[in-house]
């Protein structure tokens, strides 16, 4: 199969790429395509996607200005709809993870961590087609080998930090607090799709794949607080006189 993504919509197109049709509407007027824009995608776990790599001289469509957009089936719904609001909480999320990473690369020692933040937007952007596409319909979905990466690389930082004696504020060094802000966005990103999933099918590596990334991130801002060492521990009753 092939798919299209245009902005925040994913569509699914014709095996042979755009018709002259399609090439002609509003939609993809002034979209230029190479003599091959078609990228094969593949990890060698799993089917081999490809993916419609596309130069879009326009940006806005008008499509969506009733307040309805597209998935990967081509099917609309409007932009409040659980689904939509679920992949724009994972886009909320990649913006989060993205700006850990810019403050990662400024980072000292913790500097190491932009390159596994940049995979993980990656991911986000798989998740996010996954989430895109609704029901049983072939598409990009999330593998369990992405999901077990993550646990991976939680065991492997935790290791090294010191065992937590009381709950972590949400503090510290810079990228600490982006990871801390990205945390959360992933755990609201979790509670939108388990509510999605209680009224249609998701993919099946979705949910475990946003629990478990919330947990990575929970264990990176505490490596970005100089290995736990500066992590900022709750005082309870602190201020209560």
């Amino acid at each position: 199969f092939k798919w299209l993504f245009c902005g925040p919509e994913f569509r699914f197109s014709a095996p042979g790429g755009l018709s002259a049709q399609e090439q002609q509407s509003p939609r993809h007027k002034g979209t230029k395509a190479g003599p091959d824009p078609w990228v094969a995608l593949g990890s060698g776990l799993g089917p081999v996607y490809r993916v419609l790599m596309v130069r879009l001289n326009r940006i806005y469509t008008r499509t969506g200005d009733d307040g309805s957009t597209g998935l990967a089936d081509g099917s609309r719904r409007p932009k409040d709809d659980l689904r939509l609001a679920s992949y724009g909480c994972v886009d909320e999320l990649n913006a989060c993870v993205g700006s850990a990473a810019a403050a990662a690369r400024q980072a000292g020692p913790e500097g190491a961590l932009a390159p596994l933040l940049e995979r993980l937007q990656h991911d986000l952007f798989d998740l996010g087609a996954d989430l895109a596409t609704p029901g049983d319909r072939q598409g990009l979905r999330i593998s369990a080998e992405q999901v077990l990466w993550i646990e991976a690389r939680i065991d492997a930082f935790n290791a090294d930090l010191p065992a937590l004696e009381s709950f972590v504020l949400p503090g510290g060094s810079e990228l600490a607090c982006r990871l801390h802000l990205a945390r959360t966005v992933c755990r609201r990103a979790e509670r939108l799709t388990v509510e999605l999933a209680r009224r249609e099918k998701v993919g099946p590596q979705v949910l475990p794949f946003l629990n478990r990334l919330s947990d990575l991130l929970f264990v990176l801002a505490r490596v970005a607080n100089d290995g736990g060492e500066g992590d900022v521990l709750w005082v309870p009753g602190r201020n209560r006189g």
